[in-house]
Formats: C-alpha cells, structure tokens, sequence
C-alpha cells in the first residue's frame, strides 16, 4: 500500500492541473509537426536538386525537437517538481531506456566481437540473409554493404550473433565464380569439358595463378555442367560469369551440342522431352 500511495503522489491532484494548457500545448505540438512535415515537403519540390537532399533528412530531426520541447512543457504541468519525484521518473526513465537501447548495446557488442574476429572487413564479399555485395565500411555498430545494383544496405552488427555471414574471399583480392550450362545428355562429355576449360583459359578477367575447373553432373533432366575459376579481381565476378557464360554458349553451339532445358521439378519433363 506504501508503493501505491507514493506511486500517486508523484502527480499532481486533478484539480491542481492546468487542462487548457495542456490541451494547448498537445494541439500545438501536433499544429507544428504537421505543417513542418508539409512545409518540407513543398520546399523539397520547389527547391529541388541538393537543397532536396538537405531539407528532407532534417524533417524528422525538426519533428524529434518539437516532440522533446513538447515533453518538457507538459512534464511539470502533470508532475510535482520535488527530488523525490525528479528521483522516481529518473530510475524509470533510464529502465525503459536500457530496454530501447539493448539491442543497440548487442549490436555495440557484436561490433567488437567482428572487428577482432574479422569475419568480414572492407572489401570482401560477403552474403547476409538476402543481401549480397561488397563490405564497404565496418563501424562500431553496423556495417556498410553496397549490393551489385549499387544500393547500399546497413547491416547491424547484432546479426552476426544470430545470422549465417557467408564471405566468398575473406580478405583475399579474389573469389571464385561459377558459370553454369545445361545441355541436352546427348552429346560427347569429355569434348564439351575441354572446350568449356579453353573457354575459361581465354578470359581477360581470369586469374592464371589459381585453378580452373569444369565440373559435370548428370541430371534427370540433361547434363549439368560448371566452370569454376577466378577473375583477378573480385569486383570483376560478374563481367567474367557474363564472359564466360557468353562465350561459352557460342562454343557449345558451334560444336553442334543441343542446349538442354533446365527443369525445376526434376520428376516432371516437359512435353516433347526426349532426355
């Protein structure tokens, strides 16, 4: 009962609180965001070009401020300004703060744990969930990955506690790519393998100094086959897959091989499948 009655003394009586300003101070707090969010908005029309860039960003920081400033006002009109009360809200505040910021604080952590265990730094290549691009900054909170479309996506650090982080080079300059071809089954196999390894041979983007390899499986549906090398730089993977794939095909076709029809339910061939 003691915990309840000085639960109630932290605000003040009804009587002893000013309605109007309140409601005066919430309907203007409400006034204000609203015509600064359409007043950015028409600036940001008008203005165009960088200013665009500049307004935009610095409506909701204007917003958070009127909020803060709203929140400050309203405070001593609810609650009684006395040490014990100032105390109670303080404790209160910094809980619910600790349980806003905890993943920030897993993320702080994570960063850590990354930097000094490096399971990605800048330049690697690296694949997070549904992401896949090039570390581009590693920070104390998040990372900075710009994807091959060029969009940029910020990865927290608390993922690394929880996700799979699948690097493709790890620190190295290059990463192994694979061009993949599917051929009808009838067709001389050990031809199709050398032809598909000078293909890969006569690369510019290709890395001498590391191993080319031409995997072939056989499948219900044709045969499979992989050219698995590395380009000299990694940032170079997908103009050699483009190169490879291309040149490739034009290969297959001039030996006469039939490309095959990669199905994806591999019990059900199409019709007027003869593999």
């Amino acid at each position: 009962m003691e915990e309840q009655t000085t639960v109630v003394r932290v605000f003040r009586d009804f009587h002893q609180i000013s309605y109007g300003r309140v409601i005066l101070i919430v309907v203007g707090a409400w006034l204000l965001i609203h015509l600064e969010t359409r007043l950015g908005q028409w600036l940001s029309r008008r203005l165009g070009g960088k200013f665009r860039m500049m307004i935009l960003p610095s409506v909701p920081v204007l917003r958070l401020l009127i909020l803060i400033v709203a929140l400050v006002l309203l405070v001593p009109l609810v609650i009684e300004p006395t040490r014990e009360n100032f105390v109670a809200i303080m404790g209160a505040s910094a809980l619910a703060l600790a349980f806003a910021v905890k993943d920030y604080v897993g993320s702080l952590i994570g960063g850590m744990a990354a930097i000094y265990e490096r399971p990605y730094r800048p330049g690697d290549w690296v694949r997070i969930g549904d992401a896949y691009g090039e570390v581009q900054s590693v920070g104390l909170r998040a990372m900075r990955l710009v994807t091959p479309d060029d969009t940029v996506v910020i990865i927290p650090h608390l993922n690394y506690w929880t996700t799979r982080i699948y690097n493709a080079n790890d620190g190295k300059r290059d990463l192994q790519c694979v061009a993949h071809f599917y051929l009808d089954p009838h067709h001389d196999g050990v031809r199709v393998r050398q032809k598909l390894h000078d293909v890969a041979l006569t690369s510019p983007y290709l890395n001498l100094a590391r191993p080319v390899v031409v995997v072939a499986e056989e499948e219900e549906w044709g045969t499979h086959y992989r050219i698995r090398a590395y380009p000299i730089d990694s940032r170079d993977q997908f103009q050699f897959v483009s190169d490879l794939t291309v040149r490739g095909k034009a290969a297959l076709l001039a030996m006469g091989v039939t490309l095959g029809w990669r199905s994806t339910i591999v019990d059900k061939a199409p019709p007027g499948w003869e593999g």
